[in-house]
């Protein structure tokens, strides 16, 4: 009888055995289950997080765009202020030169008129002669004087000119830049 109990006993092992190996085969079944789930969900997470990266790459490079578009726009219009400038001063500049030499010839018109009267009064009186001298001196001045004037309001108008164009430069330059860090 003790034969039957141990065999008993060992069948009964046995069958706890299977059954613990039953509960370890489903326990195993369902961790893979889990970890496939949780597989499955991480390769969703990626997805998305990939999605949402290619979204907010497509939107930054729309927005590269647009500011590339817009800086390009912003430089054609600088350049052209740039030449409308260049323009209004050449053209000033060239208006100045025609009084300078519209001036001049008056000058010398009056100059040689002046002079033809102080000819004529040499006969007539020694004290007009020193005032006609007075008076063209004076004139030669007065032309000094507008030639300095006229000379000062080129190189203001150079130097605006030369200002308005480095700050035009370092406008670009700043865009650039900030294009730059924004990349």
């Amino acid at each position: 009888m003790s034969a039957n109990v141990t065999l008993s006993d060992l069948e009964q092992e046995l069958m706890l055995v299977k059954a613990e190996a039953r509960d370890l085969q489903r326990t195993v079944t369902a961790l893979r289950t889990e970890l496939e789930m949780a597989h499955a969900g991480c390769e969703q997470a990626v997805q998305h997080a990939q999605n949402l990266a290619g979204q907010e790459i497509a939107q930054l490079k729309a927005t590269i765009a647009s500011l590339r578009d817009e800086l390009e726009r912003s430089q054609i219009e600088r350049e052209q202020e740039i030449q409308k400038v260049q323009a209004a001063s050449l053209d000033e500049i060239q208006q100045l030169k025609a009084t300078v030499a519209s001036l001049r010839d008056e000058l010398e018109r009056s100059r040689i008129d002046k002079e033809t009267e102080v000819q004529m009064a040499l006969a007539v009186s020694a004290n007009e002669i020193a005032q006609l001298r007075a008076t063209a001196g004076a004139l030669r001045d007065q032309l000094e004087l507008v030639r300095a004037q006229q000379e000062q309001v080129l190189q203001d108008e150079r130097l605006a000119a030369e200002e308005e164009k480095q700050q035009l430069r370092n406008t670009i330059q700043a865009m650039r830049d900030d294009i730059g860090n924004h990349g």
